[in-house]
């Protein structure tokens, strides 16, 4: 009898459609699919075709060669019609091509040239990719493409999440919730302070990254402009430069080597990484909160929860948000360590590294998919945080500790020791209301002060934290 792992199987990778390897691509498509127009491979060939297709217009339009002149309206716009009509054919040619060349920019130059003699510009091939080196092209079409994607899907994602941060502060500011540092009760605050410092935390992190540069060039083979020079000596390429990179709404680099130097694409993926990890701290917050009932989770309809106990409703949300956080973290601290060195003028590990930037994004917005889901089924049992407070009067200590102080600088007599007073009083033991209001009303205070102390209770000593919220808008 044969064993499983001696009989044949049906080799999976031979299927046709292709099962994707990555989750991305399979089951967490959904949630990551608007990417796809932005920094797929698919997209970054379509942007390619649009780098080349304006620099073309670009060089027509400022009639840079002698003997160019302006195209017309009608062949500008079937020229833009190779990027807008770029379709699933247009991939499969582009695939096709870059079998025989055997690089994948030049395959893009061979697209674009054979559409010219339609468009009643043959005579313009040279003018295809005149003067560019690939990464002239490929940098821009990154930049354009980061950009898209960050400006376009991950942005407004993470500000919505945000947003339901923010709102879910102001429903419940006004919460009191025991403080838990180092893990032991302490100073309650408000269950809707607590979610506007996340809220804060993260917002803080969008505006850098909104305000992220996104760096282009296009110089030639050493950013010397030398065959630009070499070929059309008359013209300013600088300023010739310069005007095409911005008008991809790109900034102007002017000093590169062969590559642009991709350190802005390291400032950008620091500043993304550092918004994953405070949603990770967020995560885990959250997930401790629901432990211990501070969050009550609204079942889903048919979910299942355990496949054994069917009580529990897991927090699945947060704990599958924080696996693709550390992953597209990891990814992210990667491409901003290698993208920034290039050896010499030129290497080629940032064209395998790049390849990556879409997955980094991917585990990212699905991670604040995951979140803006998870909070959407989280109920707060007011009742449960009362408790909690309720059993943990000792939390006072710091507020008669200090009156006690205030009152000794004001003269009252009686009020030395105040710290060793209390620890002796609370340290390792729960302290009741009764028992805490007979302690008040023992120290000697002043009447205002011990009336002040003893109309306290854990719930209301939280100081002016659902003021705080306020500091979001």
């Amino acid at each position: 009898m044969k064993s499983m792992s001696e009989t044949p199987r049906v080799p999976l990778a031979e299927l046709t459609p292709g099962i994707m390897l990555g989750p991305l691509d399979g089951r967490y498509r959904s949630a990551v699919a608007p990417l796809v127009d932005y920094l797929s491979e698919a997209a970054l060939n379509r942007d390619r075709v649009h780098v080349e297709v304006e620099w073309l217009i670009h060089l027509t339009d400022q009639s840079v060669l002698p003997g160019t002149s302006p195209l017309t309206a009608d062949q500008k716009s079937a020229l833009r019609r190779i990027v807008t009509g770029f379709d699933a054919d247009s991939i499969k040619e582009l695939a096709e091509t870059e079998a025989i060349t055997v690089h994948d920019v030049k395959a893009v130059e061979y697209f674009i040239g054979n559409r010219l003699p339609d468009i009643g510009i043959g005579n313009l091939k040279s003018l295809v990719h005149f003067g560019c080196t690939s990464e002239d092209i490929n940098n821009l079409s990154y930049a354009v493409g980061i950009k898209g994607a960050v400006e376009q899907v991950w942005l407004p994602a993470a500000r919505a999440l945000v947003g339901q941060f923010a709102a879910m502060a102001e429903e419940h500011r006004d919460v009191p919730m025991l403080s838990r540092t180092h893990g032991q009760p302490a100073t309650p605050t408000s269950l809707g302070k607590e979610l506007a410092v996340i809220a804060h935390r993260l917002g803080r992190q969008l505006d850098r990254i909104a305000r992220t540069e996104y760096l282009g060039k296009i110089n030639g083979a050493t950013g010397t402009y030398a065959a630009h020079y070499a070929s059309v000596p008359g013209a300013d390429w600088q300023a010739v430069s310069r005007s095409f990179v911005e008008g991809l709404g790109l900034t102007w680099n002017p000093l590169t080597t062969q590559i642009e130097s991709h350190d802005w694409q390291a400032e950008l993926y620091a500043d993304v990484a550092r918004f994953n990890r405070i949603l990770h701290n967020a995560c885990t917050d959250i997930w401790s909160y629901i432990s211990i009932g501070y969050f009550a989770q609204v079942p889903v309809e048919g979910a299942t929860g355990s496949s054994t106990m069917p009580h529990k409703v897991n927090p699945i949300r947060f704990e599958n948000a924080e696996a693709n956080l550390e992953i597209s973290c990891g990814l992210l601290d990667t491409l901003a360590a290698t993208l920034v060195t290039s050896r010499w003028q030129r290497d080629l590990t940032d064209s395998s590294s790049q390849r990556n930037i879409g997955v980094a994004f991917g585990h990212s917005l699905l991670a604040i998919s995951n979140v803006a889901k998870g909070l959407e089924r989280l109920n707060v049992p007011a009742d449960v945080l009362a408790a909690d407070l309720d059993q943990n009067w000792e939390v006072l200590g710091e507020a008669i500790q200090m009156v006690m102080r205030a009152e000794a600088i004001a003269g009252v007599e009686g009020m030395e020791n105040p710290y060793e007073r209390l620890k002796e009083l609370t340290r390792g033991h729960r302290v009741d209301a009764e028992r805490m209001k007979e302690f008040v009303s023992g120290l000697g205070l002043s009447s205002d002060a011990e009336a002040r102390l003893l109309a306290l209770t854990p719930a209301t000593y939280n100081g002016i934290a659902g003021q705080l919220v306020d500091h979001l808008k």
